[in-house]
């Protein structure tokens, strides 16, 4: 009977954020030449023979004729990419005895191998690499260490520790294995770059100071708002300052939103410490929005942690796609569910969104040029496509209407100029501290039992709170929503309890999501005016 040679290399898949064990097993026996992959593997892995086979032979090595047998184990784990192929390289060398040393074992046991291979046998950059990193360091046992491709070594320089090491070839990843040589490591961790500077500017949106304290209220306490208006007034303007309004990531939030990156290989370290924010096109399909695929990859919800979510046009939004916003928006994460696993990625995102009062835009507007021509009905189907329960997780909704043309030409004429983006940025900042202080959290994230704690309502705001609940029939959603708003504003205004004019301010913000749930104009107390001759409704 022939001689079979065996060896066992280990390595990671990662399933979201979390690296999964994968030993990939070489069994080399007589035959007829022969290279097979099992183990649940998909294109890519089983593309992994010619890449091998390429890199063993162009790195001065000798690619054994003989039957090969490469198994990923487990077998129901699905494996994706080519991050196995420098484990299957280094375990075909070492089952044909290419590599040979006293130790080889205990070093090979202590080493978890990750790395895609080119024809050449330089190792080329993964996908994913930082989450693999981040996850790793994680893990219980602290005595492997974790080989990846030098070309991943920039982005993870920032988690440093000395339990990584970086090859830039087979033949050195050999080198350190065969005579434990001297890799480049991330002992010490680097700062990233410093970030480029937002180039979006406060003052750039003229008028609009309704809509403004809005923002800055939202941006306070991370709390989700609708803007309604006219074609042209300065929504999407206002949604980018919002996200620009938001104070930077600590290191432990840049290490997540990071780590999600990685999975889509859209790793940017000059926005290391910047918050990000997402605008995905209305046509986008629910599993982009949410995620998933094979192998699963974060959507827009999940690309937005720890930062903006914006959806313009709301209403052309598929209606799937909304529906599924509205677990992620109460548990702040997304699980997904796949026959063989359920995978979960974090979703803590402030969700911003636009819409137009009607189909043409023009409803309500009080403009003697541009009148609406839509039907009533037409406006209620409109309106329909957000669904109720939907609508009800917006905390607040402000109109906009569009600026005088005063305003355009003279951004203060009409009365005190608005704080600069500097001064809000500040106070946004001391504000969320302020709740962060208070309860470790910030408002929008109160649990009941907490808000009751923390609400602090004067008596005179109480009384106009159960008020304002009986005449509009709020749920104990919108109710709860609502106080957390009027928290937030107490906080910005720096004070320990909630006065019946914030109280007020934060019922004002609630009370065109109300309108709009009953499919009613969020206007309907302010008659448009229309030029003589003009269509009517």
């Amino acid at each position: 009977m022939g001689r079979m040679s065996f060896s066992v290399v280990q390595s990671r898949a990662i399933a979201a954020l979390t690296p999964r064990p994968v030993s990939v097993e070489t069994d080399l026996s007589n035959g007829l030449p022969q290279f097979s992959i099992v183990g649940l593997p998909d294109t890519a892995v089983r593309e992994a023979k010619e890449r091998v086979r390429s890199a063993i032979l162009n790195s001065g090595f000798t690619f054994p004729s003989r039957r090969i047998t490469v198994n990923l184990a487990p077998a129901d784990l699905p494996k994706d990419s080519g991050r196995f192929d420098l484990a299957i390289a280094i375990g075909i060398l070492i089952a044909s005895d290419q590599i040979q040393s006293s130790g080889l074992m205990q070093r090979l046991s202590q080493l978890i191998v990750i790395g895609e291979l080119s024809l050449t046998g330089s190792l080329l950059p993964i996908r994913g690499a930082f989450a693999m990193a981040a996850g790793f360091l994680q893990e219980q046992s602290h005595e492997h260490l974790l080989m990846l491709p030098i070309a991943n070594q920039k982005e993870i320089l920032s988690i440093g520790s000395n339990r990584l090491r970086f090859a830039s070839s087979l033949r050195e990843a050999v080198a350190h294995i065969a005579s434990d040589a001297v890799l480049a490591s991330a002992a010490q961790a680097s700062s990233p770059p410093t970030p480029i500077a937002a180039t979006l500017d406060w003052s750039d949106v003229r008028g609009q100071s309704a809509a403004k304290r809005a923002a800055v209220i939202a941006a306070a306490g991370q709390h989700n708002l609708l803007m309604l208006g006219p074609p042209g007034v300065g929504k999407s303007m206002m949604a980018a300052r919002i996200a620009a309004l938001l104070p930077s990531l600590d290191h432990a939030q840049a290490c997540e939103v990071a780590a999600i990156q990685s999975l889509i290989g859209d790793l940017d370290l000059s926005r290391w410490w910047r918050p990000p924010y997402r605008s995905p096109h209305h046509s986008v399909s629910s599993r982009a929005l949410i995620g998933g695929g094979q192998p699963v990859r974060p959507g827009e919800i999940s690309l937005a942690h720890h930062g903006v979510l914006f959806l313009d046009e709301l209403a052309e939004f598929p209606r799937d796609a909304l529906e599924s916003l509205r677990e992620p928006l109460e548990r702040q994460e997304v699980e997904i569910a796949r026959v063989r696993d359920r995978v979960r990625f974090p979703a803590n995102f402030m969700l911003i969104a636009a819409m137009n009062p009607c189909p043409c835009g023009y409803f309500g507007v009080r403009s003697t040029k541009k009148w609406c021509r839509c039907s009533p009905d037409r406006i209620l189907r409109y309106r329909s496509r957000l669904s109720g329960p939907l609508i009800d997780r917006f905390d607040m909704a402000v109109a906009m209407e569009s600026p005088t043309s005063e305003q355009l030409v003279e951004p203060g004429s009409a009365g005190a100029p608005d704080p600069t983006g500097a001064v809000l940025i500040d106070r946004v900042a001391q504000a969320r501290s302020r709740q962060l202080h208070r309860q470790a959290c910030l408002n929008a994230r109160l649990g009941v039992e907490a808000l009751d704690r923390h609400a602090n309502c004067e008596p005179q705001a109480k009384q106009l709170l159960v008020q304002a609940a009986t005449r509009w029939g709020w749920s104990a959603r919108s109710w709860h929503r609502l106080i957390r708003v009027a928290r937030t504003i107490a906080d910005f205004e720096n004070e320990d309890q909630i006065r019946v004019a914030q109280l007020a301010e934060a019922i004002e913000l609630r009370r065109a999501i109300d309108v709009m749930a009953q499919a009613q104009d969020f206007e309907q107390a302010k008659p448009v005016q229309r030029p003589a001759g003009s269509p009517s409704q």
